[in-house]
């Protein structure tokens, strides 16, 4: 390890920042006052083993730093490396890879406007040009990737540093309610509750949903009174491979995109020998319009605390991470509170409901990083290190989070669990298809008169999804899977949405995106946003993902100025560059950068 520090030294809020996580340094080594005398001041004294088992506290840090000053200094870097022994190089590198970072200076006051594609179809464009004619030099407009709010687009969101750092939501935004939010971010509107999107809310005949809306989030006991916690009872009955069991003849498969069956995934982390086993909830979800994993932790954090408690028992972990996104306030001001309530309950910590189970679960905030949703990228993050994919095998059932065997689920997989062991295997089973089984989530936005979160069992049609949600007349196209998805036409809509049927249409269901374009967006403007997106949150680590993803956004750029045959050499081009991403590309995001483009071109005729 070599540490090359700079002359530069942290102010005392920065300092303060730093120590407020990590408690006052020990050392003059750490950046103490010196006292020659001491024997902590030995380089010796602290290093090896003991300095690497900190090295996970380095985005956290960068977090408190960033929070308080709103970016990071050499001054601040430095102090933060010598209390941590990272060597500066390294955590610079780790700091500049998040897009919610900044290590030049800036106002206090960022302003996060979402410019993805529900929000750019409603207008953030224009949003944008009128929020920075109307700020002062006081606040930084940050143009922004997809913030979660697809059901209120357009969308803002304004962070102020500060102890504490105070944030405040505006979507959907207009000039007004944008810049209020940027400027006083306290007497903003206050955001409203999980309830609106989810249109469906106090329906009796949802599942995963039945509790958004219906109960208090903040109250442990109303959750109770609805059903909480009667699922880990019988956890605890079943036994852990009892649970293991049940989720297997579910049928529950993993609901973020790749489908792969759960059971399979717990079962084969629960048989390895190497301790200590980890659980991981993926609750970074940045793939454009998706939000549902914000809803349930916004309108049902509890949930989300027993079903990891659930799915720890059986794979035999006694820690979990919750790796919650950047960019959702309020579901960590959720989650942190349903964490303290069950903590004080005896429902985390030493000894679970008087079952001699020990576990607890530590949030970790992502900072604005898409491809930190792939699930070793996420390892790497909360390790410490730049979020770039490792290469497979070994797999994280194996060796994942710090090496050790490692179950990662996304939210929606784990709120799963809760009515398969209620209600029961078979029962659960008997819910969508055969080869889909159970409720699905469906994120609608864009083109509809009711946009949110819908629950539907697997099987049911892009039609009848769509005619709940109020699709408006004349549809142009719809995005299904997000930005790593695919576009299907108007006369398309007797797809079935399960993981076989959009398969068979040469689609993907992906997290459950469903995104409705009318004829007033031109295609090319939303694909060349699309490859603006992947070019952007590529990490940069293959070849493949890196150099194809800025080839695909130039032949985009250069095929929007052409028409006809003058853009055949292009299109064949962009087809080359698309299947050498798919082959050759480390993980998924290179392997589906093309997706969309390829479909808009193949079933929309976008360029004809």
């Amino acid at each position: 390890m070599d540490l090359h520090f700079g002359d530069s030294k942290p102010t005392d809020d920065e300092r303060a920042a730093v120590d407020a996580l990590l408690g006052p340094p020990e050392s003059s080594w750490e950046g103490a006052a010196r006292d020659e005398m001491r024997a902590a001041d030995l380089r010796w004294a602290r290093g090896g083993r003991e300095a690497r088992d900190r090295r996970d506290l380095l985005l956290p840090g960068l977090h408190a730093i960033n929070d308080r000053i709103g970016w990071i200094s050499d001054g601040a870097l430095d102090y933060l490396c010598r209390r941590l022994t990272v060597p500066p190089a390294e955590a610079y590198g780790v700091a500049t890879f998040y897009a919610m970072f900044s290590v030049r200076p800036r106002p206090a006051t960022v302003l996060h406007v979402c410019t993805d594609l529900a929000c750019a179809a409603a207008g953030a464009a224009e949003l944008c040009a009128g929020v920075e004619a109307g700020l002062g030099r006081g606040v930084h407009v940050e143009r922004s990737p997809c913030l979660g709010l697809c059901e209120r687009a357009p969308a803002a969101l304004a962070i102020r540093a500060g102890d504490p750092v105070r944030t405040a939501v505006s979507a959907p935004a207009t000039v007004h309610d944008a810049v209020l939010a940027a400027t006083s971010p306290g007497s903003a509107p206050e955001e409203p509750s999980a309830a609106p999107a989810v249109p469906q809310a106090g329906s009796g005949d949802l599942t995963l949903l039945r509790r958004v809306g219906v109960v208090d989030p903040s109250s442990l006991d109303d959750y109770r009174a609805h059903g909480g916690y009667a699922a880990l009872r019988r956890a605890f009955a079943l036994g852990p491979a009892g649970v293991i069991r049940e989720v297997t003849d579910s049928g529950l498969v993993g609901r973020g995109g790749a489908a792969f069956p759960t059971g399979r995934k717990w079962q084969a982390t629960a048989a390895q020998p190497d301790r200590p086993h980890y659980l991981v909830c993926n609750a970074d979800e940045s793939e454009p319009g998706t939000f549902k994993d914000r809803v349930i932790m916004e309108g049902d954090p509890y949930a989300l605390v027993e079903a990891m408690t659930i799915a720890a028992y059986a794979t035999g972990a006694h820690q979990g991470y919750l790796y919650l996104r950047g960019e959702y306030p309020r579901a960590l001001e959720r989650m942190e509170h349903a964490l303290a309530q069950a903590r004080a309950r005896g429902l985390l910590g030493e000894d679970i409901l008087g079952q001699g189970y020990a576990f607890d679960i530590e949030i970790r905030r992502g900072a604005g990083a898409y491809i930190c949703g792939e699930e070793t990228a996420l390892f790497n993050s909360i390790e410490g290190y730049r979020g770039e994919p490792r290469s497979k095998p070994p797999f994280p059932v194996e060796k994942g989070l710090f090496g050790k065997p490692t179950v990662e689920n996304n939210v929606e997989t784990l709120v799963n669990v809760l009515p398969i062991l209620t209600m029961g295997a078979p029962a659960y089973a008997a819910i969508g298809t055969a080869k889909s089984t159970g409720p699905k989530l469906f994120c609608v936005s864009g083109a509809v008169e009711r946009p949110g979160i819908y629950e539907l069992p697997f099987g049911a049609t892009l039609g009848e999804l769509l005619q709940l949600a109020g699709a408006h007349q004349g549809l142009r196209a719809v995005l299904l899977g997000g930005a790593a998805g695919g576009f299907v036409r108007p006369d398309e809509m007797d797809i079935p949405l399960t993981f076989e049927g959009t398969r068979e249409a040469g689609t993907t269901l992906g997290s459950g995106v469903v995104m409705a374009f009318d004829d007033t967006v031109p295609l090319p403007r939303l694909l060349l946003r699309i490859a603006e997106f992947f070019r952007d949150e590529s990490c940069g680590q293959c070849v493949p993902c890196r150099v194809g993803t800025v080839r695909q956004e130039e032949a985009l750029h250069r095929i929007a100025e052409r028409a006809g045959a003058a853009a055949a050499d292009d299109i064949a081009l962009l087809r080359e560059v698309g299947r050498a991403m798919r082959d050759a590309s480390i993980c998924g995001l290179g392997q589906t950068a093309w997706n969309a483009v390829e479909s808009a071109i193949d079933r929309l005729g976008a360029y004809e």
